[in-house]
């Protein structure tokens, strides 16, 4: 243990970030197994898995637990293992595609409406 009073405080701080940094590794680590835990299954879900995972990944990264970089490689192999992945079989029912509305002409900002320029004095 040190006996100098600078050093016992920096002891003190270190464990601090210590404990403060375990939480946004841990929750990262854990987010990334259970997306490859998803995506390796083929489950529907697996892409809130990896978002969420990805959400951790930069979350640690912006604490500076882990390097930038790092928490790109492990989002590039999510990401990557992700559009790889075979979905698992799932049955869609047609929709008919949404016709949209023609849209509405509005009148140019200078130009004023037809017959308005009797109303307000200027004109022919």
């Amino acid at each position: 243990m040190a006996n100098i009073k600078s050093q016992i405080k920096r002891n003190k701080q270190n464990d601090k970030r210590r404990l403060r940094n375990r939480v946004y590794r841990g929750t990262a680590r854990i987010a990334v197994k259970n997306a490859r835990a998803a995506i390796d299954s083929g489950v529907p879900e697996s892409q809130a898995a990896l978002v969420s995972a990805i959400s951790a990944l930069d979350k640690a990264a912006e604490q500076g637990v882990i390097h930038r970089n790092n928490a790109a490689r492990r989002k590039s192999r999510l990401v990557k293992a992700f559009a790889k992945m075979e979905p698992a079989k799932v049955e869609t029912a047609m929709v008919e595609p949404v016709v949209e509305a023609e849209p509405r002409r509005l009148h140019h900002a200078g130009a004023l409406p037809s017959g308005s320029q009797d109303q307000i004095g200027i004109g022919p």
